[in-house]
């Protein structure tokens, strides 16, 4: 008994690993909050202590990602009130190695992005993010928001032509540099 109990404990701890910081960035962005994120992952987490470890192996990620989900709605249920995460919030990790020019470019196309995925309905950003913050496969996505398949991929295709769209009509606007010669 004492060898499962470990065996259960070293399958939470390592579930917990893996998946707390996307958990908590997908629920940040469904919660508008990162300290209601983090109360809505760790009660995700006790309930994942409670389960059979043979029944969810096969689709861990989706069980975990579909319990957060819920969760965190209960609790916008609950505060009856929606708050827009901010970019600075998201920004979590310090950067390392590119060159200070280049991260501020990536952090302002980052920023771009996010602002205009900010601007799409809901579902949408909700199946985006699950796919490319998270790595979700679609049928997890599907699972996870209890829409078809084909809606997910309809969604995410949805989304990504008017970003694309949007982004670009935003780089047309933008001025080239004029570059002087020594």
């Amino acid at each position: 008994m004492k060898n499962e109990d470990n065996s259960q404990a070293e399958w939470v701890r390592a579930a917990m690993d893996r998946h707390a910081g996307p958990l908590t960035r997908y629920a940040a962005a469904i919660t508008g909050d990162v300290e209601r994120a983090r109360d809505v992952v760790q009660d995700t987490f006790a309930r994942l202590c409670a389960e059979d470890r043979a029944r969810l192996e096969p689709h861990l990620a989706e069980w975990l990602f579909t319990v957060c989900r819920n969760r965190a709605l209960d609790v916008l249920r609950k505060e009856n009130r929606m708050t827009p995460l901010s970019e600075a919030k998201l920004e979590t990790r310090a950067s390392t190695g590119p060159s200070p020019a280049h991260e501020a470019e990536r952090r302002d196309s980052h920023s771009r992005v996010l602002r205009e995925l900010a601007t799409l309905p809901r579902n949408q950003q909700e199946v985006v993010r699950l796919k490319f913050q998270n790595g979700l496969s679609y049928e997890e996505i599907s699972h996870v928001t209890q829409l078809t398949v084909t809606n997910v991929g309809f969604l995410i295709h949805a989304a990504i032509k008017t970003l694309r769209q949007r982004l670009q009509t935003e780089l047309s606007l933008v001025p080239n540099p004029v570059r002087r010669m020594p």
